[in-house]
């Protein structure tokens, strides 16, 4: 019986030192959802700057806001800027 314990633990033993990868990529965007009457936002934000806001109106096309070198100021896209997998699996 000690044998057998003793094979457990030395078989156990690497596996408390196996390192943890991180449950958040930081390159990774975070995206955050946001509603109003007429519109859905989704704002993608890396590493805490916002890289462009996806505007899904209830009626009509979807466009993307870009934001511009000034402040405040924003540059309207029919298309995402950012290179980031984005495949459709269902749409109905």
């Amino acid at each position: 019986m000690k044998k057998l314990l003793l094979t457990a633990l030395l078989l156990l033993s690497p596996l408390s030192f196996a390192e943890v990868p991180p449950l958040v990529d930081e390159n990774e965007p975070q995206i955050t959802i946001f509603h109003s009457d007429d519109n859905t936002y989704y704002e993608y934000r890396i590493n805490g700057a916002l890289k462009e806001i996806k505007v899904v109106p209830k009626n009509g096309k979807e466009y993307y806001l870009v934001p511009a070198p000034g402040e405040g100021e924003f540059i309207r896209h029919d298309e995402s800027q950012l290179l980031i997998p984005k495949w459709v699996l269902f749409r109905w």
